[in-house]
């Protein structure tokens, strides 16, 4: 009797990472390469664009909040295609300024800023913080098509 050894699939993950100058400019760029790079892989079009605006608020986050003078802040995308889900990490040079992760922020109205983490909470699945020595944090946010999850947030200490 001839027995064959069963072949796993093996997980296909894709990974982008770039680096970007910490500038509204940069944030902006790392919108528009998250946007083509969410095309040329194969993620459905829901996942996709709350990925964008996701990589939008953390990339402004970023500019605006974790910004070190000479120092840029790195984009990674990474997709899981078993599973559809990706994850948007964003590490900048200001360790010790970890944004807020509670959902109950006090913007006030008329603020034109402020309300980028409660967009983040509201679109991504999880979301978190985790230490990036020597000096630096990473904000993540994952986003699949089918969780129950939506705005969990996950802190890891470093």
């Amino acid at each position: 009797m001839n027995a064959t050894t069963p072949r796993l699939a093996s997980a296909a993950v894709h990974t982008f990472t770039q680096r970007l100058s910490s500038t509204r400019r940069g944030a902006r760029l790392a919108r528009l390469l998250a946007v083509e790079q969410l095309r040329a892989w194969p993620v459905s079009p829901g996942v996709a664009d709350r990925a964008e605006q996701i990589t939008a608020e953390l990339a402004a986050n970023a500019a605006l909040h974790g910004c070190v003078q000479g120092r840029d802040f790195r984009l990674r995308l990474t997709v899981d295609t078993t599973t559809d889900t990706v994850r948007i990490a964003v590490t900048d040079a200001r360790g010790e300024q970890l944004p807020a992760l509670s959902v109950d922020f006090e913007t006030p109205p008329d603020s034109e800023s402020g309300r980028g983490l409660i967009l983040v909470t509201a679109l991504a699945d999880r979301w978190g913080t985790e230490s990036h020595p020597p000096g630096g944090k990473t904000v993540w946010a994952e986003v699949s098509p089918a969780s129950g999850q939506a705005g969990r947030v996950d802190h890891q200490p470093g």
